[in-house]
């Protein structure tokens, strides 16, 4: 299947992240993790909207139409979406100051589950995957993590898929959906002749992985049980942050991108760095989970 990609918004972004498409009201959130800021996009009138936060951000999930779950700088905190006042919920790396929280998602139990980073991105085994309950507990999942990012579950949820951008892999865990546990992690795709580096990611309704390439100016679509990759789309930009399925249909792959890290070369060759993309495709996506504590 041939695709091509759209620029949406010419957003000139920093550090673009973290799109989340939410099924009930027709509209993306998406992340400026440098900016500080909480985007949102309705594509039926073309209109978008921010909020700035006084932390940075590493993933935002809605919780319904009026509060959204957010992964900062300081920890998990419920953002109101009207008024962008934060209440603070629960940090677990308090006394990792020269960490922060890079990506998240919520399981098909509504948990939200993200990981740490260092914030100048250096050591391998600087960060954590943690998963925060509906209950407000808080229980670390994966210690020494690199540099932690996409998640995703397989359709049938017996399967999470992480990935580790520093290690270049992604791994897959056997997942217990009612109680959260993982187990058996095995490295299932590596990005070792890949042009740049895994970033976010998002499932199809196929059961296949979409990558985000940081460096590499695409995104690409695998299959985890064979570790084969399937297809690739050229994105305008280089520095390709993250993906998710969208629009009345879900066949509309949002795919974020950034500008931080690129030399005055590279954004002359990628004038469209930072923008907000759509990829219109042949396969589906997977409707995203909202935060149910």
């Amino acid at each position: 299947m041939k695709a091509n990609a759209e620029l949406v918004l010419d957003a000139k972004a920093s550090l673009g992240e973290g799109p989340h498409w939410d099924e009930e009201m027709q509209m993306l959130f998406w992340i400026d993790i440098n900016l500080k800021k909480v985007h949102t996009y309705y594509p039926q009138i073309d209109g978008a909207h921010a909020i700035q936060l006084e932390q940075l951000i590493g993933a935002i999930v809605p919780k319904n139409e009026k509060e959204a779950i957010v992964a900062l700088e300081k920890g998990f905190h419920l953002l109101n979406l009207q008024t962008g006042d934060c209440r603070y919920v629960h940090d677990p790396e308090s006394e990792r100051l020269e960490n922060r929280f890079n990506d998240g998602k919520c399981d098909a139990k509504g948990r939200f589950w993200a990981g740490t980073m260092r914030k100048d991105a250096a050591g391998k085994e600087a960060g954590s995957l943690y998963c925060l309950e509906t209950t407000g507990q808080v229980e670390k999942k994966v210690s020494q993590v690199g540099l932690s990012n996409g998640i995703a579950w397989s359709l049938d949820n017996q399967k999470m898929y992480h990935i580790d951008t520093a290690q270049k892999q992604v791994q897959a865990f056997d997942f217990e959906l009612e109680t959260g546990e993982l187990k058996n992690p095995e490295v299932i795709i590596t990005f070792e002749q890949e042009q740049g580096a895994p970033d976010g990611m998002t499932i199809d309704e196929e059961g296949m992985l979409w990558i985000a390439h940081w460096g590499g100016a695409k995104v690409s679509r695998w299959n985890p049980h064979a570790g084969e990759k399937l297809q690739e789309v050229a994105i305008p930009a280089l520095q390709v942050t993250s993906c998710t399925f969208g629009g009345s249909e879900l066949n509309e792959l949002y795919v974020t991108t950034a500008r931080t890290g690129m030399n005055e070369k590279q954004l002359e060759q990628y004038p469209l760095a930072g923008g907000l993309f759509k990829v219109k495709l042949d396969v589906k996506g997977m409707p995203a989970n909202r935060f149910k504590g």
